[in-house]
C-alpha cells in the first residue's frame, strides 16, 4: 500500500512540475532570511489584503507565501541558500547538531545532548529511538499562498535507494487552503540486514471566514518507519572493522549479531484546532478580543519487533523459538477547550481544560514466577491549565501552567519567560521551568516473547527544574546557559544478567549546558562556529554526555556567472569528546546507559558544494572524507559503526504556478 501511495504522489507531483511555467526572475522576489525571522504575528489577526491581491498579481513576492505553525505564529517561505540550509539538508530536514547518526540513512540517532524542558502531563509512548523522524502535531504546519506552491526534495541514499519529500499547497480561495506532502526514504545500507524504509504522509487544510471570526486548522498524518535490525557488529569483527584492511572495505562481509529481525513504528493521527471570536477582530492589534477554541486529537501508535528465530545469546531466554513478534499499542484521544481573552492593558490570558483518554498495552496477560504482567494501562486524565502573555515597557512576559486534577497519573508543570530587546542587535531572555510527570509507558509496562523483556513498574514521577538564560547578538555571539536538576530520573540499563531493563535513579542529577554560536565573515568567506560544553553531576552515572560537542564550518559564498548562480562551498568539522556513549537495544528501540566503554573523540570532515539557480538549490557533499586517514574508530553506539566516506547529492526545487 505504501509503494502505491508513493508512486501515485510522485506521479502527481511530477505532473504538476512539468505543467508549471518557469517563473520570471522578477516575478518572485526572494528576501534573505534566517530561521525564525519574519514572524508576522497571529494568523487569526493578520490582514490578508496583500495576499489576496497577490493571487491576482503575477508579481507576488516571497513574503506572501505564509507558513503557519500550530500556535498560529506565521513566517514566510525561505528560498535562500545559507549555511543553515546546508545543516538542514538531511534525513530529518532540520539541524541535527547534537545528534550522532547511525550508519544507514533512516536509522536512529544517538543523542549527544538532552533537553529537559517538559510540559507533558501524560506518559509518552516510548520506543524513543524510532521517533526522530516521527511528525508530532506541533511539527505540522499550515499554509496561505497567493499561487500554488510545490516543493520537491531529493537526496541519494546508501548503496540502493533514495530520499524524496514532495509537497504541494494551494489556496482555492483566500479563505481556504489545502496541502499534501509525503516524505519517503528507502536505503539498503552498507552492513548486513540494515535496510530502512519509511513514509510520512501529511494532509492539511485551513479555513477562515471572511470576517475572520472563525478559523480552522486540521491535519491527518499516516506514518510508518521500518528498520531491519542486526544488533551491531559481533565483538570478534570489531578488529576487522578498525584494521583498515582492504579485504574488509566491503562492510557486507563483516558479521553482525543477527540477520533476521526488524522493528516498525506505525502512527495515524487526526488533529483539529478551531476557534471563534466573539468580538470581531478589527486588526492585528485589536484592543479587546474574547475567543473560544477547541483542540481535538486522535492518535494511534503501534510498535512491533519481529524476529524469525530467537537469539538467546543477545536477548536471553525466550518463550518461543521461531516467529517471535512483539506488538505494543497506544490509542489516545484528547479534547481541550480554551477560553482566550486579549486586552491591551491586561495582556493575553488563556484558561484551558483537557480530557485525555488513553489505552496502552497488549492483548494477553503474562504469568511469571516473580509475578503477573498485566496487559493494559488505560483510563482518563482531566487537567486544567493557563497561559499568559504581555508586552510591558520593552519586556515580553510569558507564562504557562498545567495540572492533572483527576485520573491515575499525577502531573504538573509551570513555566515563566521574560525577554527584553536591549537594542537593535542584542536580545536577552530568561526562563524558569518546573515539571513533574510520569515516565514513558514502555518503562511502566512492557511485554515480549523474550522472558527478560517483561515488566510492570511503579515508578515515581520524574521531576525537573530548569533555569535558562539566552543572549542573541549578530555582532557578538549567541549564548545559552541551561542549568537543570533532575530527580527520580528513569533510564534503561543492563541488569546483573546483562539484559536491558528500566531503572529509576533515586539521587538528584545536576546537568549544565553552555552553548555558544558565532559566525565570522570576511568578504565572501565565513567561519560558522557552534560549541557546546556540558557537565553532569550524577553519582550513579546514569546520564552520560560528552563534555564538548563542536561544529565548525569554513566556507565561501558568492554569486557567479554574472549572478546567474549563487555558489556556496566549504568544509564542515564535527567533533565530540570521548565518553560512555549509550548503547542501543533494537528490541525496545531505546538507548540504554552503559559505563564500560568510552567512544567518541574522532573528527568528521565533510566537504560540500552547493548552488542556487533561480528557485532550485543543488547540494553535493563528500561525507566523512577523512575516514581513511584519521583512524577507523568511529562509532555511533557500542558495536554500531558510523558510516564510511561517501558522496551524496540532491536538490530542493520550488515551483510557483
Amino acid at each position: 500500500m505504501k509503494k502505491i501511495i508513493f508512486s501515485f504522489l510522485l506521479f502527481v507531483f511530477v505532473g504538476i512540475a512539468y505543467a508549471q511555467k518557469p517563473i520570471k526572475k522578477k516575478s518572485i522576489k526572494s528576501t534573505p532570511m534566517t530561521q525564525g525571522d519574519a514572524v508576522i504575528g497571529n494568523d487569526s489577526n493578520r490582514n490578508t489584503k496583500t495576499s489576496s491581491k497577490a493571487k491576482k498579481n503575477k508579481d507576488a513576492v516571497i513574503t506572501d507565501y505564509l507558513i503557519i505553525s500550530h500556535l498560529r505564529d506565521t513566517t514566510y517561505l525561505d528560498s535562500t541558500l545559507t549555511i543553515n540550509k546546508e545543516y538542514k539538508y538531511n534525513y530529518l530536514r532540520r539541524d541535527d547538531f547534537g545528534l550522532m547518526p547511525f550508519a544507514n540513512i533512516g536509522q536512529t540517532y544517538n543523542s549527544l545532548t538532552y533537553n529537559f524542558d517538559n510540559t507533558n502531563l501524560l506518559p509518552g509512548f516510548g520506543a524513543n529511538a524510532k521517533h526522530f523522524n516521527y511528525l508530532n502535531a506541533e511539527d505540522v504546519n499550515y499554509y496561505h499562498v497567493p499561487t500554488p506552491l510545490t516543493e520537491l526534495y531529493f537526496k541519494t541514499a546508501l548503496t540502493q535507494g533514495q530520499q524524496l519529500d514532495a509537497f504541494f499547497t494551494t489556496n482555492t480561495s483566500k479563505q481556504f487552503n489545502l496541502s499534501l506532502g509525503y516524505k519517503g526514504v528507502r536505503s539498503l545500507g552498507i552492513y548486513q540486514n540494515s535496510l530502512t524504509s519509511s513514509g510520512n504522509l501529511r494532509l492539511t487544510s485551513s479555513y477562515k471566514t471572511k470576517n475572520r471570526r472563525y478559523i480552522l486548522n486540521t491535519h491527518f498524518t499516516s506514518q510508518d518507519l521500518l528498520t531491519q535490525e542486526n544488533g551491531g557488529l559481533k565483538d570478534t569483527n570489531i578488529p576487522f572493522f578498525e584494521s583498515g584492511d582492504a579485504d574488509f572495505n566491503d562492510r557486507g562481509v563483516l558479521e553482525v549479531n543477527f540477520e533476521n529481525a526488524e522493528n516498525l513504528l506505525l502512527g495515524k493521527r487526526f488533529y483539529l484546532n478551531h476557534s471563534y471570536d466573539f468580538i470581531k477582530p478589527k486588526d492585528s492589534v485589536s484592543s479587546n478580543n474574547l475567543q473560544l477554541a477547541h483542540v481535538m486529537m486522535l492518535e494511534d501508535k503501534i510498535y512491533t519487533f519481529d524476529q524469525t528465530a530467537a537469539n538467546t545469546d543477545y536477548f536471553g531466554e525466550s518463550f518461543r523459538i521461531t516467529k517471535l513478534k512483539d506488538r505494543t499499542e497506544l490509542e489516545q484521544f484528547t479534547n481541550q477547550l480554551q477560553l482566550n481573552f486579549k486586552n491591551a492593558t491586561i495582556g493575553n490570558i488563556q484558561f484551558n481544560a483537557t480530557h485525555n483518554n488513553y489505552n496502552y498495552g497488549y492483548n494477553k496477560i503474562i504469568v511469571l514466577s516473580e509475578g503477573t504482567i498485566p496487559n493494559r494501562l488505560k483510563g482518563d486524565v482531566v487537567s486544567v491549565g493557563a497561559k499568559y502573555n504581555k508586552k510591558y515597557k520593552g519586556f515580553n512576559l510569558q507564562g504557562k501552567t498545567g495540572l492533572n486534577v483527576a485520573g491515575d497519573f499525577e502531573g504538573n508543570f509551570i513555566s515563566g519567560t521574560a525577554s527584553y530587546q536591549l537594542n537593535k542587535d542584542i536580545k536577552v531572555l530568561a526562563n524558569i521551568n518546573h515539571s513533574s510527570s510520569a515516565p514513558n509507558f514502555n518503562t511502566l509496562l512492557f511485554q515480549s516473547d523474550y522472558k527478560n523483556y517483561n515488566w510492570r513498574n511503579q515508578f515515581n514521577n520524574v521531576k525537573t527544574q530548569q533555569l535558562l538564560f539566552n543572549l542573541q547578538s549578530n555582532k557578538y555571539a549567541n549564548l545559552t546557559l541551561d542549568l537543570n536538576t533532575i530527580n527520580d530520573y528513569v533510564y534503561f540499563a543492563k541488569n546483573t544478567e546483562g539484559r536491558v531493563k528500566p531503572f529509576q535513579n533515586d539521587k538528584a542529577i545536576t546537568y549544565l549546558k553552555v552553548k555558544l554560536q558565532k559566525q565570522f565573515k570576511y568578504k565572501n568567506f565565513a567561519l560558522d562556529n557552534t560549541i557546546l560544553y556540558q557537565n553532569v553531576q550524577d553519582d550513579s552515572n546514569t546520564l552520560n554526555v560528552p563534555q564538548i560537542v563542536t561544529r565548525n564550518s569554513l566556507y565561501y559564498a558568492n554569486h557567479v556567472f554574472k549572478k546567474a548562480m549563487f555558489l556556496q562551498t566549504g568544509i564542515i568539522f564535527n567533533y565530540f569528546t570521548a565518553y560512555n556513549m549509550n548503547g542501543y537495544d533494537p528490541l525496545i528501540a531505546e538507548f540504554y546507559t552503559q559505563n564500560q566503554q568510552e567512544l567518541g573523540g574522532f573528527p568528521r570532515l565533510d566537504f560540500f558544494l552547493n548552488a542556487k539557480i533561480r528557485q532550485t538549490r543543488i547540494y553535493l557533499k563528500a561525507e566523512h572524507f577523512n575516514a581513511a586517514f584519521t583512524g577507523r574508530n568511529y562509532y555511533s553506539a557500542p558495536n554500531q559503526p558510523y558510516r564510511d566516506f561517501t558522496i551524496r547529492f540532491g536538490l530542493v526545487w520550488n515551483f510557483f504556478l
